[in-house]
């Protein structure tokens, strides 16, 4: 015997639908493996030193110390962020990016940020985290 009224057919209850999480991805990005992503070295800095690069408008040089190692970065964030409000906070970064000269400048690493079109949000530990640290 059911709850369900004479004149109404009994319907099943409907479990949810499992989307693939290929279907899921922005399109343009092909998946990645997790044994892709475990290479990168994602870390903790903590910016010492930040200048206008004098080359180019749009980008930052950046002096992060990653654990007891100081190194620079080129980050394209002028216009989001000055000098002065970068000096002494922690970011996240790839820390084993290959070197690269953007601009006749030396970048060995790279800064995350979340950007929608109209501005840049940096990545930063929501608490104190001492600089060097990883994330997972």
């Amino acid at each position: 015997m059911t709850d369900t009224p004479a004149d109404q057919p009994a319907t099943p209850p409907t479990a949810p639908t499992a989307t693939p999480a290929a279907a899921e991805a922005p399109p343009g990005k092909p998946p990645v493996t997790y044994d892709d992503f475990a290479k990168l070295e994602l870390r903790v800095a903590k910016v010492v030193a930040a200048r206008e690069h004098p080359n180019a408008n749009k980008l930052l040089l950046l002096e992060i110390e990653v654990g007891p190692v100081r190194k620079q970065i080129v980050a394209g964030i002028h216009g989001h962020y000055t000098p002065e409000e970068l000096v002494g906070r922690s970011v996240v970064v790839v820390n084993n990016l290959a070197p690269a000269t953007i601009r006749g400048e030396q970048s060995n690493g790279m800064l995350l940020a979340a950007s929608d079109g109209a501005s840049v949000i940096l990545l930063t530990p929501d608490k104190e985290c001492a600089s060097g640290s990883g994330v997972k």
